[in-house]
């Protein structure tokens, strides 16, 4: 099995879970966006954070780097909000470019769940196989609930209303949570999720 496969399953089965909020690393204060930007300013290279932007938006991120570089001298002070400006429109205009909304920078720290860190750590160390593991892991555990679940309340009296209706409260999230998987597994990723969006399913 790919590895693509295998992370694009994982992925579809936190949406698949229900509408929850879709955190965005890329928006925090430890980000990977706000990092690139630190290493820009305290080297004085622009091009470390252009990678992060579309090709349309470089000359915006150009001149507001240099305005960046000249007020940040003044004092520190001046160096403290000329920085957190230089962030806060790098990362709208990253996420802009990705077809997602900027809701602020986040604070440093915040819970991102399992998934994310240990794609960093998979990217960090080279290797790919706690990731996968633990997707893996997330997946079956997922499809195994939802079937139980729905399994378990096949069988009743057609004259038992109350007991169909069970049945169907069980039945759907499960055709849902595998239409998720499945379709996950033919999309490719690309951009953000935008906040409490899931992928559409066909089930009903």
């Amino acid at each position: 099995m790919k590895v693509s496969f295998i992370l694009s399953i994982g992925v579809c089965a936190i949406f698949a879970l229900g509408p929850v909020p879709v955190l965005a690393h890329c928006d925090g204060m430890d980000g990977p966006v706000v990092v690139a930007a630190r290493q820009a300013l305290e080297t004085g290279n622009v091009n470390v954070v252009l990678p992060w932007v579309q090709k349309a938006d470089e000359a915006e991120i150009k001149k507001t780097f240099e305005r960046t570089v000249a007020v940040r001298q003044l004092n520190p002070q001046a160096k403290e909000l000329a920085d957190m400006y230089f962030f806060e429109t790098l990362v709208r205009i990253h996420r802009a470019g990705e077809g997602a909304p900027y809701t602020g920078l986040k604070p440093a720290g915040r819970d991102l769940g399992p998934a994310i860190p240990a794609a960093d750590q998979a990217l960090q160390t080279g290797s790919v196989d706690a990731l996968v593991k633990l997707l893996t892991e997330a997946v079956q555990h997922g499809v195994r609930e939802h079937f139980a679940a729905a399994n378990g309340n096949k069988t009743y009296d057609k004259n038992d209303v109350e007991a169909g209706r069970k049945y169907v409260q069980a039945y759907v999230p499960f055709l849902h949570y595998v239409e998720g998987i499945y379709e996950a597994t033919k999309a490719s990723a690309h951009g953000h999720f935008h906040e409490e969006q899931t992928p559409t399913t066909h089930a009903e």
